[in-house]
């Protein structure tokens, strides 16, 4: 299974609609077992991923290459390196997770609701995966369809217009997006990322200045967009307060990191130059994100928006270390990906568990609540002391990383970010005080169940992953250096092709040539897999 292992843990997931399909649409019991089932099962598989990888490996492992439509150099080329391995099982760890908190929530269309679920695991695992533009375009346009049915049908009051909100927005940012790839397969001859990275690096393919900026630019918003990042974060309040508690938990703990994904695995390889000039700019924007999310979210009275504005905050934090270009701030900013993934998802489901009792998320229907129900309460102080990165806990590890990569090159924005940190702990624990202490004002509130044994599961996974992300961070940074050294050292070799050619003094030989055309043939096999 190891030579296509990739593939099964890509579309396992689809196996289960099918599946689910030959139910009755009234058998929900067996809706809802067969689609956990289906997850568990691959969440265990995508765990071999782990035991396979070799750490000091920077080439792409677990390679499946094949041609998908060879009049057109398409291929189906699938490959994961230490940016993306984790991210591919945060996405199998929170879907379990995502299908136990709706097993009582969804009660009207169950079936659909979790073909969604299994759906868009297989698209957001794909988009990890592909290393061929045009298969990654596919998956990534595939997200959009799920989560627009889980906003638009399962949602709240608002879902209608949050969920079209949702798909113009990151439709826009596609557009311009497919534009670039057209291009560069029109510049390069195919759509395989590798190739393309070998012919930028070896002066194969030239890339004038202005047309890098536009092809970047283009990517850039569209990942942007998803993030979202400052000033393209307005469909994101909406979108996680009006979508049902998986809706936010797949959006906010996966959905959100293939926009910074995607920066880190073509911005800065394909564009290193464009990338050095925009990042002072988006440096800023980053910053200001920080802030201003932080900000927002102190006077949000509704709890579920005042978590979707942590979003903004947080991510704020990843795209500046990607923008700081050093290893430390870009490997701060991957297990920082995987932190608020993990953190915000499972303040998402607290959240939801308060709104399954009173089916409000205003504050100020809550209080008090630490007495009928100190277990999820407590759980729930943790979850949001791991958020506000806190040490040991996960939150601790990335946003530190980043702030000792960031100062090292940028003292100003490592300055300006920390106050991201202050914040957090403002908003957070005041709206836990708010929720959780004072007097009982609402008489509901005195009677709440405290947390079912299904909850505490969930709420102790969560728990556990934290610590152990907080407590382990080793196991994950060692299998990301070397792929992080090797994306840093991409961009320098490809930044010195792309720069203009300048007159040399006579009896010297230029350092960096691009090689007699003969030997483009051998670029793909000799320059694929590079390490530093």
């Amino acid at each position: 299974m190891s030579s296509h292992l990739l593939t099964v843990i890509t579309f396992l997931p689809l196996l289960g609609v099918p599946a689910l399909l030959l139910l009755r649409a009234d058998d929900h019991t067996w809706i809802r077992r067969i689609a956990l089932a289906i997850s568990v099962a691959e969440f265990v598989i995508s765990l071999f991923l782990l035991h396979g990888f070799d750490g000091v490996n920077a080439q792409y492992q677990f390679e499946e290459y094949y041609d998908w439509i060879a009049r057109a150099n398409i291929h189906y080329h699938l490959g994961v390196d230490g940016i993306s391995l984790f991210l591919v099982l945060l996405t199998t760890f929170l879907t379990p997770l995502a299908i136990l908190c709706s097993w009582q929530a969804i009660r009207e269309n169950v079936k659909g609701f979790f073909i969604a679920l299994l759906v868009i695991e297989t698209a957001m695992i794909g988009v990890f995966v592909s290393l061929d533009l045009l298969l990654f375009f596919f998956f990534w346009e595939l997200t959009l369809i799920p989560m627009y049915f889980l906003i638009g049908i399962w949602g709240h009051d608002r879902r209608i217009y949050a969920a079209v909100k949702f798909i113009l927005y990151t439709m826009f940012g596609s557009i311009l997006m497919l534009v670039a790839i057209l291009w560069l397969y029109n510049l390069a001859g195919t759509f395989d990322v590798p190739d393309i990275q070998a012919k930028l690096q070896t002066g194969l393919v030239l890339l004038p200045s202005h047309t890098e900026l536009l092809l970047f630019g283009a990517f850039f918003l569209a990942f942007a967009i998803k993030v979202p990042l400052f000033p393209l974060h307005t469909w994101l309040p909406d979108a996680h307060t009006e979508a049902p508690t998986a809706g936010s938990v797949i959006l906010a703990g996966v959905m959100l990191k293939l926009g910074t994904y995607g920066m880190l695995r073509f911005c800065l390889p394909l564009f290193p130059d464009a990338a050095h000039r925009m990042a002072p700019y988006i440096g800023v924007l980053a910053i200001i994100g920080i802030v201003y999310g932080a900000m927002v979210a102190t006077v949000q009275t509704d709890l579920k928006r005042l978590v979707a504005y942590t979003s903004v905050s947080h991510l704020g934090f990843v795209v500046l270390g990607i923008f700081a270009f050093s290893t430390i701030s870009i490997q701060g900013a991957i297990f920082q990906m995987l932190s608020h993934g993990v953190s915000t998802g499972a303040l998402f489901l607290g959240v939801g568990m308060l709104y399954d009792r009173r089916h409000t998320f205003e504050i100020k229907e809550f209080g008090g609540l630490v007495n009928p129900m100190p277990v999820l309460m407590s759980f729930f102080l943790f979850i949001a002391l791991s958020s506000l990165a806190l040490p040991p806990l996960n939150g601790f590890i990335g946003e530190f990383l980043i702030l000792i990569g960031t100062f090292q090159t940028h003292h100003a924005w490592a300055a300006w970010a920390a106050s991201g940190a202050v914040l957090s702990a403002i908003y957070l624990l005041w709206a836990y005080q708010r929720v959780g202490f004072g007097e009982v004002t609402v008489e509901k509130n005195r009677t709440l169940p405290d947390a079912s044994g299904r909850e505490r599961l969930i709420l102790v996974t969560m728990a556990v992953a934290i610590i152990f992300m907080g407590v382990a961070s080793p196991i994950f940074t060692r299998r990301m250096e070397v792929s992080t050294n090797n994306l840093l050292h991409q961009m320098e070799r490809a930044q010195n092709v792309s720069r203009p050619a300048t007159p040399e003094p006579a009896g010297k030989q230029s350092v960096i040539s691009p090689g007699p055309r003969k030997n483009a043939s051998l670029t793909k096999i000799s320059l694929r897999h590079v390490q530093p």
